[in-house]
């Protein structure tokens, strides 16, 4: 009986383990880089790796988030990564937003190759979301 209870106990923390991880993972901020947005904020051609011609090319910056934004604007903070992974600042990019905004997207043009990681903040620089994108030239 009591080997039964541990067992019991076991799978009822593995279910909660999964479901939690579930929930977490289906409400996190995203960000999206892609090739267009559609109207009800979907990424189109969503990728971690583009390519530009020597004139440079843009892509958009998606957000999702599981909640109201809250917020008039936010920043895009880009860093371009080194071959040891080192972050050198590259710019800066204000968005205005309103504040009932679940989602929200920016065209972005790059004019570099490279390995870049972007943060994303709110007018008040609280973190929202980050991810990295690799740009390369055709």
């Amino acid at each position: 009986m009591k080997k039964l209870i541990q067992n019991y106990k076991l799978y009822a923390l593995i279910l909660f383990s999964i479901i939690s991880f579930g929930v977490s993972s289906a409400n996190s901020q995203t960000l999206y880089f892609c090739e267009g947005v559609d109207g009800s904020g979907y990424a189109q051609s969503p990728s971690s790796v583009f390519t530009i011609g020597g004139n440079g090319g843009y892509l958009y910056f998606l957000v999702r988030l599981p909640y109201e934004l809250g917020t008039k604007s936010v920043s895009y903070e880009i860093y371009k990564v080194d071959s040891y992974g080192g972050e050198a600042y590259d710019n800066t990019i204000y968005q205005d937003t309103e504040r009932d905004w679940i989602w929200f997207y920016k065209q972005v043009t790059f004019y570099k190759a490279g390995l870049y990681n972007v943060y994303v903040y709110d007018s008040e620089r609280n973190f929202l979301t980050s991810g990295q994108v690799s740009i390369q030239y055709k």
